[in-house]
């Protein structure tokens, strides 16, 4: 956290928390450790970075932070306070978890063993199944959002990812895109107003096949070439090279398909085809998918990673599109 902005902080919060030691600095805010007073207890303390709160708004910050704070699950990293200082910062703790994050794990250890990298992904699939029930769609699902401590996975940021998406236009009209591109959906990526929970189903697809071949789905050598890689088809095959049964891959390969029709309707269904509970097509082929497009909506009901946001040149979005009338 750069010192005037610290400095800011703890004279706002003097009688709540001492800011102590930086944790890190994403693209949405910078995180530090702080003892909260009241309760004798570290907390993880996270402010927005200034030059995003004018455009996101203390009133929308504030009420995405309220919705976040009521998801009360056993792998969802709760809210315990927020706020404004009077400088507008704005701001909310988190308990602070010992351990490190999937991302920082995976830069150690190079690739997970399959059974780790799938128990990791079932839990997190757990909390959004959690979240999406209730209407909460993370919006930015990646390696560094999911917590380990010993046994225990948690996925952080629903609050803040939902606010700064909420005003994503208006962020990428002036030049800056809201997400992370190796892990953000198709539809997200293209400015898709009506996004849901298969974006974090696609999210979250990416993270495993990135934990077990230990590099993500689609990957470019810049943020643009990464984002339309996800529109050319699907990522290298991980069998035989990963040792996963057939119906894993599969399941994957389905969640990370273009059209969020063609993906699992819920989390859940993930989860359960990953554990070999459920059949996991693959995605239809393309005169399926017409047939069901005319069947209407009762014929597709059964196919229902520090902080993040990458800023990129504007006119992104528009190199998508472009990409996705010529296919």
């Amino acid at each position: 956290m750069k010192p005037e902005l610290r400095a800011q902080v703890q004279a706002a919060l003097a009688d709540r928390y001492t800011l102590d030691r930086d944790l890190g600095r994403g693209g949405m805010a910078s995180v530090v450790l702080a003892r909260d007073l009241q309760n004798d207890r570290f907390v993880a303390l996270k402010v927005l970075h200034p030059e995003l709160a004018p455009t996101v708004g203390a009133d929308r910050f504030k009420r995405e932070i309220r919705v976040a704070a009521s998801l009360q699950h056993p792998n969802i990293l709760g809210i315990l306070d927020s706020g404004e200082t009077p400088e507008g910062h704005l701001w909310f703790a988190m308990p602070f978890v010992e351990g490190e994050n999937a991302y920082d794990r995976l830069e150690r250890i190079q690739q997970y063993p399959p059974d780790e990298a799938l128990r990791i992904t079932a839990a997190a699939a757990s909390a959004l199944a959690y979240a999406h029930e209730r209407g909460v769609v993370h919006r930015d699902i990646k390696p560094d959002n999911i917590l380990l401590s010993g046994d225990e996975v948690l996925v952080a940021d629903f609050g803040v990812a939902r606010a700064v998406s909420e005003v994503a236009q208006k962020l990428t009209a002036t030049g800056m895109l809201v997400g992370t591109p190796t892990y953000m959906s198709p539809e997200q990526a293209t400015g898709d107003k009506a996004i849901d929970g298969r974006s974090d189903i696609f999210g979250l697809g990416c993270v495993l096949y990135e934990m077990l071949a230990g590099e993500p789905p689609f990957k470019g050598p810049n943020p643009q070439a990464t984002l339309m890689r996800r529109f050319m088809g699907p990522p290298r095959p991980l069998r035989p090279m990963v040792q996963i049964p057939e119906y894993v891959e599969t399941a994957i390969v389905r969640a990370l398909a273009k059209d969020p029709a063609e993906r699992y309707a819920t989390a859940d269904q993930f989860a359960d085809a990953l554990a070999g509970r459920a059949a996991a097509p693959p995605p239809p082929k393309p005169a399926d998918a017409v047939s069901e497009a005319a069947a209407g909506p009762a014929g597709a009901a059964g196919k229902k990673g520090c902080v993040g946001v990458l800023v990129l040149v504007a006119g992104v979005a528009g190199l998508v599109a472009e990409a996705l009338r010529s296919l």
